[in-house]
């Protein structure tokens, strides 16, 4: 009888055969560039279905061929991550950046459009604005306050609706925590789809991780994540992973086997490392952040708080929390009374949180993403969707929440 098991336990062993390397009970590190073919037929097989020359076989799995196309760490990992998130393939990359820029090349062309929400994380809307634009890719962003038929509307009126083939959502927002429909996002794929040209609908979801959110049953084609951030979560690797169904995989596959951009077998094993404790860490992140943004609200000091948690039932974002999210989070901003000098003079007298980028780890963060991550944003754009010269975003961590409160409220008692 086989036993239906939660996501969690099956981080130990699943797509791992002991016997098949001498008993170890974690899979080791397959340091190695190339592997043996049994035959030329085999390997002609193999070359078949890793080149997208071919359909795999039903319950096929992809021949080991060379470490830039796959190695059992990867595979076991891949084949990880998809039970969290209940899609039918994964592909891990070198970094989160890896893989959004993967998806952007794959799925535009020179002359098509790209509908983007706003605001999104620094890396992604520099690549967007700058490497995409100069090679002819159009690209419109909206915010999360319209309405599906003002995007509708916005896009019409663009003159370039024929040419819409990606929509491409960052949510929640980094670092406002703003909240965009997924669902709406679907809605609006299918409206400009016809039976000529597919649109494509790819969420971030790298805020939330593949324990909070899943995009996929929301109607998002594409699932994103800088694997850096929660699913690595320990601050010491870089890496990206991507999800969807198989046609969609086997294409990015594909290119990522032309790009040679996949996550190598050591990052693999790592990240396999981390997926035993990731419902536990991101767990007690989303509680100690409960415990921060409590402390926070009502502060003297804090003109604006960003936090999930505390949306009122009456909000357009909490209609769309309840469909899409199953937990607050880790991840909370606010705006100092003051300005920038305010907002770096409370960076700089932290003690035990860490003024670095990057979020999800098991130490807390902190950054000021006006001078910092979104520093390349237009100045206009960046007032215009709240990212000002005394916001602070907050990743945080696993220790104590006392001490974290305690570590906060010094820092704002010298501001």
């Amino acid at each position: 009888m086989k036993l239906d098991f939660h996501p969690e336990s099956h981080m130990m062993t699943h797509g791992y055969k002991p016997e098949l390397s001498e008993g170890a009970i974690k899979p080791p590190v397959f340091q190695t560039s190339t592997f043996v073919f049994k035959t030329a037929e085999e390997g002609k097989a193999f070359f078949e279905a890793a080149y997208g020359l071919r359909n795999p076989e039903p319950n096929e799995e992809l021949g080991l061929i060379y470490s830039r196309i796959n190695n059992p760490n990867l595979q076991i990992l891949e084949e990880r991550l998809c039970l969290f998130e209940g899609v039918e393939e994964c592909a891990f990359f070198v970094s989160g950046m890896s893989a959004i820029s993967t998806v952007m090349l794959e799925f535009l062309k020179p002359g098509d459009l790209l509908l983007y929400s706003l605001p999104l994380y620094g890396g992604t809307d520099h690549f967007i604005n700058h490497f995409l634009s100069s090679i002819g890719v159009k690209s419109l962003g909206f915010r999360p306050d319209q309405t599906k038929e003002e995007i509708i509307k916005m896009v019409d009126e663009s003159g370039m609706a024929h040419n819409l083939s990606l929509i491409y959502v960052e949510t929640p927002a980094n670092p406002t925590n703003s909240l965009i429909d997924i669902r709406m996002c679907s809605e609006i794929a299918d409206h400009f789809k016809d039976q000529n040209r597919s649109v494509y609908l790819a969420v971030d979801n790298t805020y939330m991780g593949p324990l909070w959110s899943k995009p996929h049953q929301c109607g998002a084609d594409i699932v994103i994540y800088s694997a850096t951030k929660y699913i690595g979560g320990h601050s010491d690797l870089l890496a990206g992973a991507i999800l969807g169904s198989s046609d969609i995989m086997l294409r990015i596959k594909t290119l990522r086997t032309f790009l040679g951009n996949r996550a190598s077998p050591h990052t693999s094993w790592l990240l396999m490392r981390s997926l035993e404790t990731l419902k536990l860490r991101m767990e007690q992140q989303a509680r100690n952040a409960k415990k921060v943004a409590e402390y926070l609200r009502g502060h003297p000091k804090i003109s604006k708080l960003y936090y999930l948690g505390f949306l009122t039932d009456s909000s357009k974002d909490y209609e769309i929390y309840q469909k899409q999210y199953s937990s607050p989070g880790a991840m909370l901003a606010f705006e100092i009374e003051g300005n920038e000098p305010e907002a770096f003079r409370f960076l700089n007298n932290l003690k035990l949180i860490k003024l670095a980028v990057s979020l999800g780890s098991t130490e807390s963060l902190v950054q000021h993403p006006a001078s910092m991550t979104h520093i390349a944003m237009c100045p206009d754009l960046k007032k215009s969707i709240g990212i000002t010269d005394s916001l602070v975003r907050l990743s945080i961590g696993v220790e104590h929440f006392e001490d974290l409160i305690k570590d906060i409220g010094a820092a704002l008692d010298a501001v």
